[in-house]
């Protein structure tokens, strides 16, 4: 087929590899300049998280190895706590980990794999203005296809033009609370994601192959102690110091970084269908999440292998349907656990019953074959997504059935006890 891919971005490039070794031919159609090139703007230094199900994907590319080469492997989170640092581990053993990669590298490896396949053109500075059937046009060019993906992320133009041929439901939810970015100086352990929970904030903050971290600093927009309450450098410094506490230690001008951009938005889109008539949507465009649990790029590059394997399996017409119905059901429980895992990294890493739970379920995880936390399910395995919240679930219920069980044969016993029976 001819294909169009719309969109330069991870899930875009990655797509366009696949589908150009099946045998078709892609045009990937970008409205930004090439990243590569001698004028291109510095990149941000945005980190992201790199789980199995990433993995999995670049491994199908061959570009696994390349991407790790540059990659820090995150062990476990370090918690900043009211003076105290904690370590809690991500799984049972060494193979369960994360790995921190920038997003502007993996985007220029996997588009300089894209550009050595001969059956792929990238075409930059073109922006889609219309979408006529699968012909899609740009001001410089129109593009004749059999089939047009949209990969151009949350506010996809190819998805606007879609919904004006197709009766869709699309529900853009803003969350409440945006983030600014910062850079920290290298520090000790830096093979782990560090977070800093506040009572009013929190800070995220991913490790870089220098020994630096790539902080994300999130607050609400609105309030006193809010971006907006929060742009005098005296008021800020002093906010900052007394939540986040040894931060301030380690980032030396902090507040000048804190201060130097606008607040970000995160947003979280839903949307159906996702296809309609040889035009079909994927990664962010279709569903995009909150960052919390880190999984975005990981699911957007499972979309692209299950689609692919869509394709190769049936006709293209009962292909698109097939991929939608086989994905949009667990990206939806992504949906769902990326919000929930906010609450997670704010309020309850600092808990000590969030502590005993987890330890219970290492505990659990070497005892009994099979038993994973949600979290290991999630991110060190390819279930999806819904099938891991299930059994979880089952876990729960069968935890909770054991802990029943033993609080029966307590008292049972002090029973007995009383009673002066052996």
């Amino acid at each position: 087929m001819n294909v169009v891919v719309v969109g330069a971005g991870m899930a875009g490039t990655m797509l366009a590899i696949r589908l150009a070794r099946r045998g078709h031919r892609v045009d990937v159609v970008e409205r930004r300049g090439d990243p590569r090139g001698t004028n291109a703007p510095e990149a941000p230094s945005i980190s992201v998280g790199l789980s199995e199900r990433g993995r999995a994907a670049l491994r199908d590319i061959g570009l696994l190895e390349k991407a790790l080469a540059t990659a820090v492997p995150m062990r476990g989170r370090i918690v900043h706590h009211s003076g105290r640092v904690s370590y809690q581990p991500y799984g049972t053993d060494d193979t369960e980990v994360l790995h921190s990669v920038r997003r502007h590298d993996l985007n220029i490896a996997l588009l300089d794999a894209a550009a050595s396949v001969p059956r792929v053109r990238l075409w930059f500075g073109h922006r889609v203005t219309g979408l006529a059937g699968t012909e899609v046009r740009t001001p410089a060019r129109t593009f004749s296809a059999d089939l047009v993906v949209g990969a151009d992320g949350a506010y996809s133009t190819v998805r606007t033009h879609l919904h004006r041929r197709v009766r869709a439901e699309l529900h853009r939810t803003y969350l409440d609370w945006g983030y600014r970015e910062f850079t920290i100086p290298a520090v000790d352990r830096p093979e782990a994601l560090h977070v800093w929970p506040g009572r009013r904030g929190l800070v995220v903050a991913h490790p870089n192959p220098d020994g630096s971290l790539t902080g994300t600093v999130f607050l609400p927009f609105d309030g006193d102690t809010g971006f907006s309450g929060l742009r005098d450098p005296a008021r800020a410094g002093a906010f900052l110091a007394e939540e986040f506490g040894d931060l301030t230690d380690l980032v030396p001008d902090l507040v000048p970084q804190f201060l130097a951009h606008e607040p970000g938005s995160l947003v979280s889109v839903r949307t159906a269908p996702w296809q309609h008539d040889r035009v079909v949507l994927v990664g962010d465009a279709a569903h995009a999440v909150f960052p919390f649990y880190g999984q975005g790029m990981n699911a957007a590059f499972e979309d692209c292998a299950v689609l692919d394997a869509c394709l190769a399996e049936h006709t293209p017409d009962d292909a698109l349907a097939a991929f939608e119905a086989r994905r949009r059901p667990h990206t939806d429980v992504l949906a769902e656990l990326s919000a929930r895992n906010f609450v997670e990294l704010r309020d309850r890493v600092r808990s000590p019953v969030f502590l005993v739970r987890t330890r219970i379920d290492f505990t659990l995880g070497r005892l009994v074959p099979g038993w994973r936390t949600l979290y290991a399910m999630i991110s060190h395995s390819s279930l999806p997504y819904g099938d891991a919240l299930a059994r979880a679930h089952r876990q729960d219920r069968l935890l909770g059935g054991f802990v029943g069980l033993g609080g029966v044969t307590l008292l049972a016993a002090a029973r007995r006890k009383r009673s002066g029976r052996c």
